[in-house]
């Protein structure tokens, strides 16, 4: 038991120290989502299962505190997959492939921002989200994992988590989705 616990450890830093690549498109992050809200935009997230918890987390953090030292005016940042009733309706109505590109079609503009979060990739509600927000000229950026899938052709700026490990990719993303709200509220509230 001790043994797979280490490993686990190990293969945790493994993954992070990886992440040392991506060090000029997390900057570009930063520079985007600090732009579109101080232009008065907004960002939104997305996600299924745990990268649904992980959007809607991101999402809490600027709406209401990053950081417990740090009091600060809201940052708008809306999780698409918040409103049961609607994304059942669009589910049962229209289909689950369109959960968010439909919300995202109704609430976003041009001055705003998307995050998209998918381990593999392949989510065909991630991808339409993408899709959607390229048609309305909205900036997208996506957290993903392993080779980043069918979703890294659609999105403006990919941030991808090298391993094919599922815990490994989620906990690199809330990694990621933490230390570029970090810098960028340090720049929001200069």
């Amino acid at each position: 038991m001790k043994n797979n616990f280490i490993h686990s450890i190990n293969e945790n830093i493994k993954t992070h120290k990886k992440l040392a690549s991506l060090e000029s498109k997390i900057n570009k992050s930063i520079d985007k989502i600090f732009n579109t809200i101080k232009f008065g935009g907004k960002i939104f997230t997305c996600g299924n299962g745990g990268s649904a918890a992980d959007a809607q987390h991101l999402a809490a953090e600027y709406l209401i505190r990053l950081r417990p030292n740090k009091n600060r005016k809201a940052f708008p940042m809306i999780s698409l997959a918040l409103d049961t009733s609607t994304l059942t309706a669009c589910g049962n109505d229209i289909g689950f492939n369109s959960i968010f590109s439909r919300n995202l079609s109704a609430l976003g503009n041009k001055k705003d921002l998307l995050i998209a979060i998918s381990t593999s990739g392949n989510s065909k509600n991630i991808i339409n989200a993408l899709k959607q927000a390229k048609k309305m000229k909205i900036f997208s950026i996506a957290f993903l994992g392993s080779r980043g899938g069918k979703a890294k052709k659609y999105a403006d700026l990919n941030l991808i988590v090298p391993s094919n490990n599922v815990a490994r990719i989620q906990e690199a993303h809330i990694f990621l989705g933490h230390y570029i709200l970090q810098k960028t509220e340090d720049l929001l509230i200069k």
